[in-house]
């Protein structure tokens, strides 16, 4: 049976990479919802005009709205289907990006219910990150020491399972 962390690491994993699926794919086409597509057209030009380096640079609202949408979408894949490492990979890049995301709406003023969903995603981005960094907890194997055919653990052992080392 699998361990309570691997269940809700495992649950984590696809609930965070099927929401960014279906939020990058709203970025990138309005086959899902016109309605929500024209918002976020709307809200990428907000961002561009509210940072006029990115003009500069060459990068367009068009453009800013594409790469963030295909990026949720690529991480929100290796979220749901990819095992392993990749998956902290991509759980460390759609964080970052849950960033730049809450630090346009800052920037542009928008009220909290417009970022909220961003903030409770950027949390359970954190949260699923922190879960699968910790080591796994196996349980210490008890070794016999034979003395005068009486059975004891080790010094050792017996010493980090109280906290207190044994004298005798």
């Amino acid at each position: 049976m699998a361990s309570p962390r691997t269940i809700t690491i495992i649950t984590l994993s696809v609930a965070l990479g099927l929401f960014f699926i279906f939020m990058g794919t709203i970025k990138l086409t309005p086959r899902l919802s016109r309605d929500a597509y024209n918002e976020m057209k709307r809200a990428y030009k907000s961002y561009v005009r509210a940072l006029p380096m990115l003009k500069k640079m060459g990068i367009s609202s068009i453009l800013l709205r594409k790469s963030i949408g295909a990026l949720e979408v690529v991480c929100g894949i290796v979220m749901t289907l990819v095992p392993g490492r990749p998956k902290d990979v991509a759980n460390f890049l759609l964080l970052l990006l849950v960033l730049a995301v809450l630090f346009f709406h800052q920037l542009v003023g928008d009220p909290l219910k417009r970022y909220a969903h961003a903030l409770v995603f950027g949390i359970l981005l954190t949260c699923r990150l922190l879960i699968a960094r910790q080591p796994e907890e196996q349980p210490p194997e008890k070794r016999i020491l034979s003395v005068n055919g009486d059975e004891q653990p080790l010094i050792q052992e017996a010493a980090s399972e109280k906290g207190k080392m044994k004298v005798s």
